[in-house]
Order: structure tokens, then sequence, then C-alpha cells
């Protein structure tokens, strides 16, 4: 459905027929920005447009499976405290909602709880904001037990405040577990602490996966496997490239949030060494700062990874601005997102271009400066897959020494701890000796010098 403009102007027609379930109404209350003003200048993002923004609402409700009967833009001078839109509005959308006859209302928006308990009643449905929207998604998406107690304990630090000051009209009491359901009368009835109590339980349980991760790396970095972290957001293609790389059968599909639970798999390199890539979770504007701190867990493979791939979907009209996005949330992370050395820029989808088009891009990308490359492929046709491979290898290989040395060939335990600790790049038997080349980190160097009587190799 296209998202059309609301700005009181316009009446709908009523919606024949019973109500359906799942039937919900998309209203994005966006700030007008005036050109050259306070609000303009005080913007520390780019700009994103309002078509595109309320696309990307509808696209989160239908990715649990909701029923857009409208999506409408409802643009706005000023936030109010109580319903965070005018009043004129509120009734505009209560007419609209009735008409449509609609279960729920999505606000793409952070709602205050009293805001949403004073929608919830003007409009008389369910109100929920882009905030409980994405843990609604995220709640569903959620497969293995780290995932679940990440959304949990995101969905209890979000609901603390609502249980108590704005579900209070038990008259209203809607059964059922998560958002769309709302809190049902265990939730109602139960107290701060026992919430506390619970968020503090679930804190130990993610405590305990950090350590496993911990494990997991340390035996990671007792061979030479180094780790590619893929990032970007939601829908950019991250998962469609990630089995490209590595031919594997990650879930890929045209949706927002389509990947949830960390991945990690072998991946092959041109010259026979090889990485761990993992595959996260899609970012996305506005991400709920509760989702930021429960995820760490999950985004310490990215904290932790050698390179970075951000993709990007570059035929999509907001690029710029995911782009702003994702570099926002890669600082939350504590990642300097302008460090050439550890991030690749991935321009996927260029599919969807011309020949004309494709080489305007390339013209684009080739004006790049020199430490900033962008990387132009098709996860879909595999175009220019090499090429990033190669440019993976590179960054990896900058970050590790090669040393020549010769081993006897009798040193069988020699040999394999080679193997074992270091990227072997060759391998001759001369006369009883092997003649081996290997790359390995700085922190076995010396181990490998002292040990071998290995010596650098130096640069063509």
């Amino acid at each position: 459905m296209e998202p059309r403009n609301f700005d009181g102007e316009a009446d709908r027609p009523r919606a024949a027929g019973a109500k359906q379930t799942g039937r919900v109404l998309v209203i994005g209350p966006y700030l007008r920005v005036r050109a050259g003003g306070a609000d303009a200048q005080s913007e520390t993002h780019i700009q994103r447009n309002a078509e595109a923004r309320l696309d990307e609402a509808a696209g989160l409700a239908r990715a649990i499976d909701l029923v857009v009967a409208d999506a409408i833009i409802a643009p706005i001078s000023q936030i109010r405290p109580a319903t965070y839109i005018g009043k004129g509005k509120v009734e505009e959308i209560a007419a609209l909602a009735k008409s449509l006859d609609v279960e729920l209302v999505v606000m793409d928006c952070a709602l205050a709880p009293i805001q949403q308990r004073n929608l919830e009643k003007e409009l008389q449905a369910k109100v929920l904001d882009r905030t409980g929207l994405i843990l609604e998604i995220f709640g569903r998406r959620a497969k293995t037990k780290e995932g679940s107690l990440q959304v949990e304990l995101a969905h209890l630090n979000y609901q603390r405040s609502r249980l108590v000051r704005s579900w209070t009209h038990l008259e209203r009491q809607r059964g059922g577990f998560g958002f769309m359901g709302g809190p049902g009368e265990t939730q109602i009835e139960a107290d701060r602490r026992l919430i506390q109590e619970r968020i503090s339980k679930l804190e130990g349980e993610l405590k305990k996966v950090q350590a496993t991760r911990r494990l997991h790396r340390a035996g990671r970095q007792r061979v030479p496997y180094r780790v590619v972290a893929l990032v970007g957001y939601t829908n950019a293609g991250k998962s469609t490239l990630f089995n490209r790389l590595t031919r594997a059968d990650v879930q890929a599909a045209d949706m927002l949030f389509a990947t949830l639970d960390p991945t990690l798999r072998a991946l092959n390199l041109p010259h026979g060494g090889k990485a761990m890539l993992s595959d996260t979770v899609g970012f996305i504007s506005n991400l709920p700062t509760q989702l930021v701190a429960a995820f760490r867990a999950t985004l310490e493979e990215v904290l932790e990874a050698d390179v970075i791939l951000h993709v990007r979907d570059i035929s999509h009209e907001d690029a710029e601005a995911q782009q702003s996005d994702v570099d926002a949330v890669l600082r939350q992370l504590g990642i300097n997102p302008d460090d050439s050395g550890r991030i690749i820029e991935v321009w996927n989808k260029i599919d969807r271009y011309d020949s004309e088009q494709r080489e305007e891009l390339l013209n684009i990308a080739a004006r790049r400066p020199e430490d900033h490359p962008a990387m132009l492929v098709s996860a879909v046709s595999g175009e220019g897959v090499d090429a990033l491979l190669a440019a993976i290898e590179e960054r990896l290989a900058a970050k590790r020494t090669t040393l020549d040395l010769s081993i006897d060939a009798a040193d069988g335990a020699g040999i394999s701890w080679l193997h074992r600790n270091a990227e072997v790049l060759a391998k001759e038997l001369h006369d009883g000796r092997f003649d081996m080349t290997v790359r390995v980190d700085e922190t076995k160097r010396d181990i490998v010098v002292n040990r071998f009587d290995a010596v650098p190799r130096l640069s063509a």
C-alpha cells in the first residue's frame, strides 16, 4: 500500500466487512524541519525521506504478519507532552481507525508511557510505538536461548514503567504474551520488585553467555582463523552475501530483521587461507537503546572482528541515511566507523542497476579516497564477490607477518604446530627439509622466529 500524506484535509471511506485479525493503521508523526532553522541546525544525522520512513514502519508491521490497512504521514510542528500529536490530529486518526476497523495503531516514534496511555483512550485501540514494534519482531524471531534471554531482558526494561503507570486501567485487561496481546492480568499485577528480580536473573544468565562466547573466541584464537563480521542496515542483503561467500543456507528474505541470531561459518580466502565470517542482526534507524544494550553479547562478535564489512543497499533511496544510522550504532559499540584499516564498505545490490548506472557508480567509487574504498557487489548474482574476497584477504594479511623458514621433515611436532598456529602459504620438500612460507599474528611472530629460525619475507 502506498503511504499517503495525512494533514487533516481528506476523508477516508469506511471499510466494509467485519473486523479482520491483525489489521493495523501505521502513522508517521514526523516533525517538520524548516530549512535553515534551529531544528535543521541541530540535526546530527542525514534527514530521512518521510515516505521512506513510513514505508519502513509499514514493513516492520508486515514483518510480524500484520495487515496494514493504511499508512499515513501526519506531519507535526511540535511534540505534545500528552499525546505526542495535536488534539485535532488525534481526532482525525481516531475517526480513520474506526472507519478502517483496525485493532492496532502503530506510531512510528518513541512514545512516553503517558502518551501511549492517552492515545489508547482517545483512539479506542491498542497503540504501539516504534520501540515496542521492534521488540515484538525480535521476540518472534529469537530462536536460540541467548536470543530469547536478550529479547526478554529488553522487553522487561521497556515494560517496567508501562506496567505500573500506563496499564493500571484494569477495565481494559488484555491477555496474551508480548506486546500485541497486551500485558495480561499476570503482568498488570506484577510489581517493580518482581520485575527487577527477573531482570537481575536475566543479566546473570547473559553474563554466563558472554563467558561462554569468550571461551569460544579464545579457542578460535588458538588457531590461525581470523574473524570477519557483517554489519549493515536491516534488509541490506547481509545474509544473502553471507550465503554467497560461505555457501551456507542462512535464512535470507526480503524482510526486515530476517536474521536475528548470529551465525558463524568458515570463509575460504583466494590463496588458501581461512577466516570465520559472522552474520549479525541488522541495524535500523532509532534502534532502541534497550536492544543495543541487551544484544551487546551477540554484537561482541563485531567488537572482536579483525575486519568488518559494512554492507549497504546502494540502490535504496535512503542509502546515505542508512549509512549514518549504522555508523551511529557502531559508535555506541565503541567502534570507529571511519577506521579504514578495519572496515570495508560494501555497496550491495548493484544488479538493480543497468550498465550505464553501474558505470556511474564505478566512477563515484573510484573518486573515493584510497584509504576508504567501496567494493561494488551483487550478493544475488555474485558479481564483485571475488574482488571483495581479495580485499578481505589483503586487510587480514596487513595485520600479520609473513616469514620464511626451513624445518627438518622429521620434525613432525614442529610442522604440526605451524599448521595449527600459522597460515601456511607455501611448503616444498628439498633434501629432507621443508622450505615453508607462513603468515602469523604479531602475538606469535617471536615464537616462530625463535623456534624455527624464521626470517621475515622482504616486500616485493
